[in-house]
C-alpha cells in the first residue's frame, strides 16, 4: 500500500539550467534518510518522478544531491529482491548462502534528475560518486556494508545510457513474474537487470562461509 506522500515543499518547476558539468560547480551529496531533509526528498519524488512517492520497507538509504545550494538530484536505494536469475548467476553463490548475504546488496529503486537540470554527464557522474560512499553510508546506518549494486531499466522508457556510462553490468531480462506468481508465466513488463559490484573480492564476499 503507497503511504501518503510528504507535502511539496518546493515550487514544481525551477528555471532552466544548462551548462556543463564543470560549470555546474561543487557537487554535494548528502545521505538524507533519518534527517530532517527526508521530507524534501519524498516531495521532489512525489512531483518529478514518473513512479511517484513510495515510502520503502525495511533498510534504505535516501540522497539528495545539490549544486549552488538547489537540490538537483535524487536517488533512493533499499534492500535487493530476494531471488532474481540472473543476478544469482552473475554472483555464483547457492540458495544458503544467499539467504545468509542477500542483506549485502542494494537496490537502487528511484533515481531522479531534477527535469530543468540540462548538464550532459551529470547522470552516469553522480552514480559514480554514489558508488564510492554508499557502502560507508550503509555500514554508518545499519551496522554492515553493501558489495553489490542492482537497479531494473523499463526498456519501453529508458535505454540505460547512464547506467552503461558509469560501468555498471547489464546481466539481461527479468522473467516478469512477481514474487507471488505461482503460474510460471509473465504477468508484468520484463526489466533489463544492471549491477555494479562494489569491490573486486565482491564474489567471494558474498559467498563465504556457507555452502550447499
Amino acid at each position: 500500500m503507497r503511504h501518503r506522500a510528504p507535502e511539496l515543499e518546493l515550487a514544481l518547476a525551477a528555471p532552466p539550467q544548462e551548462c556543463s558539468l564543470a560549470q555546474l560547480g561543487p557537487l554535494e551529496i548528502c545521505q538524507v534518510r533519518r534527517t530532517p531533509a527526508e521530507k524534501l526528498f519524498g516531495s521532489l519524488m512525489e512531483a518529478h518522478h514518473y513512479l511517484r512517492y513510495t515510502q520503502p520497507v525495511g533498510e534504505h538509504l535516501k540522497y539528495l544531491v545539490y549544486a549552488q545550494g538547489q537540490p538537483i538530484s535524487a536517488l533512493a536505494f533499499c534492500s535487493a529482491p530476494r531471488h532474481l536469475g540472473p543476478r544469482d548467476r552473475f554472483i555464483g553463490w547457492s540458495g544458503p548462502q544467499r539467504r545468509a548475504h542477500i542483506h549485502l546488496l542494494a537496490y537502487n529503486t528511484r533515481y531522479l534528475l531534477m527535469p530543468w537540470v540540462k548538464v550532459p554527464h551529470l547522470a552516469s557522474h553522480l552514480l559514480a560518486r554514489v558508488a564510492r560512499q554508499i557502502a560507508s553510508d550503509w555500514q554508518a546506518l545499519y551496522g554492515h556494508p553493501v558489495y553489490l549494486l542492482e537497479t531494473f531499466i523499463d526498456p519501453e522508457r529508458f535505454r540505460g545510457t547512464c547506467y552503461r556510462a558509469a560501468n555498471w553490468i547489464y546481466l539481461g531480462l527479468t522473467t516478469g513474474r512477481g514474487k507471488a506468481d505461482q503460474t510460471n508465466r509473465p504477468n508484468r513488463s520484463l526489466k533489463q537487470l544492471w549491477v555494479y559490484p562494489l569491490r573486486a573480492d565482491f564474489r567471494g564476499r558474498l559467498t563465504r562461509g556457507t555452502h550447499g
